[in-house]
């Protein structure tokens, strides 16, 4: 997909800026930014125009009549005959996992709307990755299977109506945590995702509104050349559905995301790669990303780099980006089990308004999740095999310290934060080489770093409401 000229000339000053703040070096006239600036994003979309009308292969649409086999059905004469565009006349149709294929464009038009059934039992289990580990989980509710050129658009709605499987998520979790059970809450409770691509390349994503995800919304996984555009998420109509995060782009490459709109109840934008020994096992990296021009409303962090990063994130670019009272803003997290490097990564004009900590960096992020104890009373032969994947110890331990390194934010407007900024690496890991240029945040309170290294910050401007300043503790070459 090529970038259009304004946005190219605006990424060639990302990228210059972003160099010579780095290298400490003149950068020349002739300066050219790295290829995959470029090749982000879907390279072509399904050619075929002839339209398959599910109403003709028995879907109803009065949004009670279950059209999972019409719809299905539709799709696969759709791929037979070479490709082509899947349509629906105006109305509701409820449906459980579908599946598309190879030259399909499933288009959901104005007056559309695709209803998520409430039963688990129509969403077969397949063999995925969820929540950094791979297992047997329902498929989604939208699925692009080792497949492509495909695409999904429309101004039409999908509705996961997910708010089922998010109390069955919640029961399961007050009988789970007073058992030490909380780190596997999670892979227990299956919930449906609304949208998986997976294992599939070139895959356009356009226009459509999603509302009340089960569980994750899209989740990009194994695929690459994979392009997002003018999606709308709203997951908290009719309460505030755990883990609805927005978009999850995970051991994944060549992914442009743009112009979408996220409110969700967990991490709006969010890049993975993979969690513990299973994600050290996998090690397959996201890399070659570019998100702009977006906006998160409610949810647990504008971008979000983890928690799973054993695989790996690097050469990451965002820019023209909205916050509006969201918990926090930019959010790297990770833990000692999970090893992994995150690096290369540019961060620029970027608005943020409400949100509660506008930066922040953990390598130790919420342990009763994030480390994995069997408690008294069970037996390993006798518990399921992803509890065993959870289990199993990455060793030698060094192996599981994350690592963060190479980070360049600029141009930042922050409004009505409660802390400024929260940055702790650990003593076997600092933080290393973060760049700040032209900063500014007005915050209740500044907040601390520690165990960072080779930190620079240039043009930052900090109001507090307590007049404090930035703590540091346990690091070197802070030039603050």
């Amino acid at each position: 997909m090529k970038i259009q000229p304004i946005a190219f000339l605006f990424v060639l000053s990302v990228l210059v800026i972003a160099f010579a703040g780095f290298r400490g070096k003149t950068v020349p006239d002739e300066f050219t930014p790295p290829a995959w600036a470029k090749e982000v994003g879907a390279r072509k979309l399904p050619a075929r125009k002839k339209g398959y009308d599910v109403t003709k292969y028995g879907a109803v649409n009065d949004g009670k009549t279950l059209n999972t086999k019409a719809i299905q059905a539709t799709i696969d004469a759709c791929a037979a005959r070479g490709g082509g565009i899947v349509t629906f006349r105006p109305g509701d149709y409820l449906t459980g996992s579908i599946y598309l294929k190879k030259g399909v464009h499933l288009r959901i038009d104005a007056g559309v709307q695709l209803l998520g059934s409430q039963n688990l039992a129509d969403y077969p289990e397949i063999d995925t990755r969820v929540a950094g580990i791979e297992m047997k989980w329902p498929s989604a509710l939208i699925n692009v299977l080792d497949q492509e050129n495909v695409a999904i658009s429309g101004k039409g709605v999908v509705h996961a109506q997910g708010k089922p499987f998010w109390d069955a998520y919640w029961n399961l979790r007050k009988e789970y945590e007073p058992k030490g059970l909380r780190w596997i809450v999670d892979y227990d409770a299956k919930r449906p995702r609304t949208l998986l691509v997976s294992e599939s390349s070139d895959v356009t994503i356009k226009d459509i509104t999603m509302k009340q995800a089960g569980f994750w919304t899209i989740h990009v996984l194994y695929s690459d050349h994979v392009t997002v555009d003018g999606v709308v998420i709203q997951n908290n109509i009719d309460g505030h559905g755990p883990s609805t995060d927005g978009i999850d782009i995970d051991s994944s490459s060549y992914v442009l995301v743009q112009n979408c709109d996220i409110d969700c109840n967990d991490d709006n934008f969010c890049l993975k790669a993979g969690r513990d020994w299973d994600g050290l096992r996998v090690n397959r990296p996201t890399e070659y990303v570019v998100i702009r021009d977006c906006i998160s409303r409610a949810g647990g962090g504008l971008i979000t780099f983890g928690s799973e990063t054993s695989g790996g994130i690097r050469h990451v670019l965002a820019y023209n980006l909205k916050a509006k009272g969201t918990g926090v803003g930019i959010r790297f997290k990770s833990a000692t089990t999970r090893g992994g490097t995150v690096e290369d990564i540019y961060m620029q004009d970027i608005e943020m308004n409400g949100v509660k900590v506008p930066i922040e960096v953990s390598m130790n992020w919420n342990p009763s999740y994030s480390y994995s104890t069997l408690p008294e009373g069970y037996t390993y032969d006798s518990i399921p095999q992803h509890w065993k994947t959870m289990l199993h110890k990455v060793e030698p331990e060094e192996l599981g310290i994350p690592k963060f390194k190479d980070v360049y934010i600029s141009d930042i407007r922050v409004q009505h934060a409660e802390k400024a900024l929260s940055a702790s690496g650990i003593a076997q890991s600092s933080i290393e080489n973060f760049r700040f240029r032209n900063i500014s945040i007005e915050a209740s309170t500044a907040g601390e770093i520690a165990y960072a290294e080779d930190w620079k910050f240039d043009g930052f401007s900090l109001q507090t409401k307590d007049n404090s300043t930035l703590t540091v503790e346990h690091s070197s070459n802070m030039d603050l």
